[in-house]
């Protein structure tokens, strides 16, 4: 009887992640400040008390609180915080980067991987802020090397990178003043959600109960 409550707290923990997620997606739809405020905070530490919870990787505990980090700085519009953001977001895929270990990644993968960059960073270019554009060009390839890289964990994983990559790209074209499909704040959360629920469940699934 008493390991009931343990048993059960992983999955009250992911429930709590996916209503959190739920409010902030509605709130975003919907324009709703307060609510946006109130939910993107607690995504990312209920996702990563769910990790550790279940006994996963503390490297991925840390990952998904550097992406905590990232969305505070980002609901901020004082001056630095992008950076501020992109640099926990940074810190996080080299998190990813090091969980995904020396596992073998496909090599056409990493060419269209490789070929996609070039291509958006030709295109988002000369729209980017002149004190944007290194640490934007630097970002993109660590984003680009953990989409590609975390391929080779399986397809649910895989899936966590390349909507991570298509996330963080649309941020970039709202940066450089390109053009947007509409609702396109909606978009960007919906698949940040979704490649951080993704790169956690292909992780796991991988290395069922390890701490690093």
């Amino acid at each position: 009887m008493s390991g009931r409550p343990a048993h059960r707290l992983p999955g009250a923990l992911l429930a709590a992640f996916a209503l959190a997620a739920l409010v902030e997606l509605v709130s975003v739809a919907v324009d709703a400040r307060t609510g946006q405020l109130l939910a993107k905070p607690l995504l990312m530490p209920l996702l990563a008390a769910y990790v550790a919870a279940r006994g996963g990787p503390r490297l991925l505990v840390a990952a998904l609180l550097l992406g905590w980090g990232g969305d505070v700085f980002l609901l901020s519009s004082a001056d630095g915080a992008f950076l501020a953001g992109m640099g926990c977001f940074a810190a996080g895929h080299l998190c990813y980067l090091v969980l995904f270990g020396r596992r073998r990644t496909r090599a056409g993968l990493a060419l269209g991987y490789g070929l996609a960059l070039v291509v958006a960073l030709a295109l988002l270019w000369s729209g980017l802020p002149a004190e944007l554009r290194a640490p934007v060009a630097v970002y993109s390839l660590l984003l680009a090397a953990m989409a590609c890289r975390a391929s080779a964990l399986g397809p649910l994983a895989g899936a966590g990178g390349a909507l991570f990559l298509l996330s963080d790209t649309l941020i970039a074209t709202g940066v450089a003043h390109r053009p947007q499909p509409p609702a396109a704040d909606l978009w960007i959360m919906l698949m940040y959600i979704a490649a951080q629920a993704l790169l956690t469940a292909g992780i796991l699934r991988s290395r069922p109960r390890t701490h690093d």
